[in-house]
């Protein structure tokens, strides 16, 4: 079902017959959705012609009202399963920070098959609010659509779009980030905007974003391993992966965590700080080297848009430092010299890219996460 205003009374009804949702993202296509209803068996399918029974479909486990397919990069993704208790710990935490005020609504623009956009839709069923649901992310519709009284949730991409739309973000009451890193530079130009911007970070399998600002929401853990992970705890957590009794196991500390795959660090204030996911690291002539610190140092450079880091096998180094970039303007790109001389000043010098590749974009995902895999060879 694509995305719309029947949305809200569909998953209430799901909902409140003590079933649970499995969101299928519309814009898949006919063989990726087949095989997604392959492993996940559901007991009915709901589609524009009606519900259909489905022969060898298995129930959940009973508590569990979210089966969400994870966001990530990975080809084929894990299908999450979270207890009413996790949605309903993650929206009270979630409304405990933001305090939403009597008439204020939410706006869902992101696709409900992605547990960011389904989240909208929990947040204003389990706490009254109005919900307004858009079939698609259009900068103008939603700009119009602020009246002083509007949440949104977006990701660092459509973000972009409503700034280059020239939007007043003034009209929404928070604006809450999540899907990726959100660059310094981005959050800069949100508030000049007028915008309230929450960076969130969490993962399907926390019921998304449990941090706000490098905050734990109430009732949220989070520690750093030995090895420099990012792990959680609390009562957000997935129950498990459905049909997948292993990865469900190695998901988990031996005290009950969550292995995020993400690295990162807390300050002594309790404020976290997210490095990248362990396995982008790049080991290059010995060296740890995180993508996202240079990344950020590249994006400083007008000459350019975009810039993802990853690393390409080398015989001398292991690794070298890759920088694939999408110019401001492709006429006149930047320069390999300029950009290491660029990172000298920010960061060790080890750390700058040795190779420059122009592209027109970055492979993304749905929510804006690059596609590492697809640059690195």
């Amino acid at each position: 079902m694509p995305p719309g205003p029947c949305w809200p009374e569909l998953v209430g009804r799901i909902w409140d017959a003590g079933a649970a949702l499995l969101p299928v993202d519309h814009r898949m296509t006919g063989p990726e959705i087949a095989d997604l209803l392959r492993r996940a068996r559901p007991t009915l399918v709901v589609d524009g012609e009606g519900w259909h029974r489905q022969q060898g479909g298995v129930p959940v486990e009973p508590g569990v009202s979210l089966v969400i397919a994870t966001s990530g990069t990975s080809a084929t993704p894990r299908l999450v399963e979270l207890p009413c208790s996790a949605v309903s710990a993650a929206v009270t935490a979630s409304l405990a920070v933001l305090a939403p005020e009597a008439g204020d609504r939410w706006l869902a623009c992101l696709p409900p098959a992605h547990i960011g956009g389904l989240l909208v839709l929990a947040r204003a069923l389990l706490s009254g609010s109005e919900v307004v649901v858009h079939q698609r992310f259009d900068p103008t519709a939603v700009a119009g659509a602020a009246d002083g009284h509007t949440h949104i949730s977006l990701v660092t991409t459509t973000l972009g779009r409503l700034l280059d739309a020239g939007a007043d973000l003034a009209g929404f009451r928070s604006i809450l980030v999540g899907g990726a890193g959100m660059p310094d530079a981005l959050r800069e130009r949100a508030a000049q905007a007028g915008g309230r911007c929450i960076a969130t970070y969490g993962q399907t399998q926390s019921c998304g974003g449990v941090v706000y600002d490098g905050i734990a929401l109430p009732g949220v853990g989070m520690r750093i391993t030995g090895s420099g992970e990012i792990e959680l705890a609390g009562p957000t957590l997935m129950r498990g992966y459905r049909g997948d009794a292993a990865a469900s196991s190695a998901a988990f500390s031996d005290d009950g965590w969550l292995r995020t795959g993400d690295a990162g660090s807390i300050d002594r204030s309790g404020r976290l700080r997210v490095i990248g996911r362990l396995d982008d690291a790049i080991i290059s002539g010995g060296e740890k080297i995180w993508p996202r610190e240079v990344e950020a140092v590249l994006r400083t450079h007008p000459l350019v848009a975009e810039v993802a880091v990853v690393g390409r096998a080398d015989p001398r180094w292991g690794a070298r430092v890759v920088a694939v970039v999408v110019p401001a303007d492709p006429a006149r790109p930047p320069a390999l010299g300029e950009l290491r001389d660029l990172c000298a000043t920010r960061i060790a010098r080890h750390k700058a890219p040795r190779e420059l590749v122009l592209v027109a974009r970055l492979p993304r995902t749905a929510l804006g996460k690059v596609r590492r895999a697809e640059l690195s060879t």
